[in-house]
């Protein structure tokens, strides 16, 4: 007697993901924990299995066929073939961080098995007195937000995903089906509901979509409503191709990758406060800088231009951060790497973030992902090189825990992701609070930026160029 293989439709917006592979970018989140003190491979497969597989898509392989994709339980799972440990390989005068980040690079251009679940860890023994863990995952399992809340569930104390009914599942998963639906139908009522029509932007269309029941608002809100989703929709046709930098061309698919050590935060809140601006803009700012100075000591002028990042926003309720799937959408947001005075520079950012506020271009960006997983292959490359002509790179902030974490008894003491770009995009940019400290990390292909660290290395010159500047303002005025 043969005994059913359990298995369920995978969305449309994570088949878009699983077909996104191409020959210079893999769709794979890949992360790095630095340990200390060192931790046992056998600890680290007792603490995955026990924790990391109660979520039932790490034990699912990812089966392609003519009208999408579904996730099939592996029948013959083995955690061997995905929690392994490894020496670290280091060239002669090679420190250990730079063998590291060898590695990390190495392993951002090795494909996942796809005849099991799209993940593995390797456990790097003897680092820097610890232990290093790389995690890579699947990008089609979940994005940034969700993996980060998964990902904490193996740290000790970490909370199991909560129990939820079967008719439940179901009624979740059909959720961003459901919101892609909303969005590609821009003039009909279900839209009216999910754009959020009183000035709230995506907060307010998440709030309505959780509760489909609120009542309309009034004709004048309709109309303002869609003439903002209708100005949305011809912004992202119509706008230009990205500014040409060495940062942008054809990639040759070789990754490299490079983090800094944290700053604290709190010195980031302190000129945020002193000139009225977010930390976001503080950070985004000393990115542009570090970007700029790069390129100026390579001999390219700066003066005057700027690139676009695509930005993800979070399309679900933090509290549901444990749900997997992919729930995000995509803003450009502009870096302006010619403004050489770090104070006018902030101040730039913060305006290209406020023409972003109240945008519906995060659902509208949310809706092409979703369409696009209804297509072939060829048609998604194409519609997906079309965006990246629009950016030179893809950047994500995420905040982490403020005080640091343990893993099997061993301190966290540092961590770093990346995420991965589509089309021919060559530059991931991330940016990571964690334990009272926030740093930067940068992942870029080979052709266009072969060393990273340069600009890692630029980017806290220009945070100190800030805070001087900042310290030496008349605040009496």
């Amino acid at each position: 007697m043969t005994t059913a293989v359990a298995s369920s439709r995978m969305s449309r917006v994570d088949t878009a993901w699983l077909r996104m592979d191409n020959d210079v970018n893999l769709m794979m989140i890949v992360g790095v924990w630095l340990l200390t003190p060192a931790i046992t491979l056998e600890a680290l497969r007792e603490r995955v299995a026990d924790k990391l597989l109660k979520y039932e898509r790490f034990k699912q392989k990812a089966v392609a066929d003519a009208m999408g994709a579904s996730w099939v339980e592996d029948e013959d799972f083995d955690i061997a073939h995905h929690v392994l440990s490894e020496q670290l390989h280091r060239e002669p005068g090679q420190s250990e961080r730079a063998a590291l980040q060898q590695r990390c690079g190495e392993l951002a251009t090795t494909p996942l098995d796809p005849e099991r679940p799209l993940w593995q860890f390797q456990l790097i023994d003897d680092y820097e007195g610890g232990s290093a863990l790389i995690a890579r995952v699947h990008h089609c399992i979940a994005d940034g937000i969700a993996l980060i809340s998964v990902m904490l569930s193996i740290t000790d104390g970490g909370n199991d995903p909560p129990q939820r009914r079967k008719r439940k599942e179901a009624e979740e998963s059909s959720e961003g089906d459901w919101l892609s639906d909303a969005v590609l139908k821009p003039l009909t009522d279900i839209t009216v509901k999910a754009i959020g029509l009183g000035g709230g932007g995506v907060a307010k269309s998440l709030d309505m979509l959780s509760n489909p029941q609120q009542p309309l608002l009034g004709s004048l809100d309709m109309a303002r409503s869609g003439f903002q989703v209708l100005n949305d929709v011809a912004a992202i046709a119509v706008m230009s191709d990205d500014s040409p930098t060495q940062l942008k061309g054809q990639p040759d698919g070789r990754k490299v990758v490079a983090w800094g050590e944290p700053m604290p935060l709190e010195q980031v809140k302190v000129i945020g406060k002193g000139l009225g601006c977010s930390i976001n803009d503080v950070l985004l700012s000393c990115v542009a800088g570090a970007i700029g100075r790069y390129l100026a000591d390579r001999g390219e002028d700066p003066e005057g231009k700027e690139i676009r990042a695509m930005v993800p926003v979070n399309l679900r309720p933090l509290e549901k951060a444990w749900q997997l799937g992919n729930r995000f959408g995509l803003v450009p947001l502009v870096l302006p790497i010619g403004i050489a005075n770090p104070v006018e520079r902030v101040y730039a950012v913060r305006a290209r973030m406020a023409e972003l506020k109240g945008s519906y271009q995060p659902l509208l960006a949310f809706a092409v992902l979703s369409m696009v997983g209804l297509f072939v292959k060829p048609v998604q490359d194409l519609v997906l090189g079309m965006f990246s002509k629009k950016a030179t790179a893809v950047m994500t902030n995420v905040p982490g825990p403020a005080t640091p974490l343990k893993l099997a008894g061993s301190t966290l003491r540092q961590t770093m992701f990346w995420v991965p770009a589509s089309g021919n995009i060559g530059m991931g940019v991330s940016i990571l609070s964690y334990g009272g400290g926030v740093q930067f990390g940068l992942i870029t292909d080979h052709a266009l930026c072969p060393q990273p660290q340069d600009i890692i290395d630029r980017f806290e010159p220009e945070f100190e160029k800030l805070l001087w500047l900042t310290m030496m303002l008349p605040w009496a005025e």
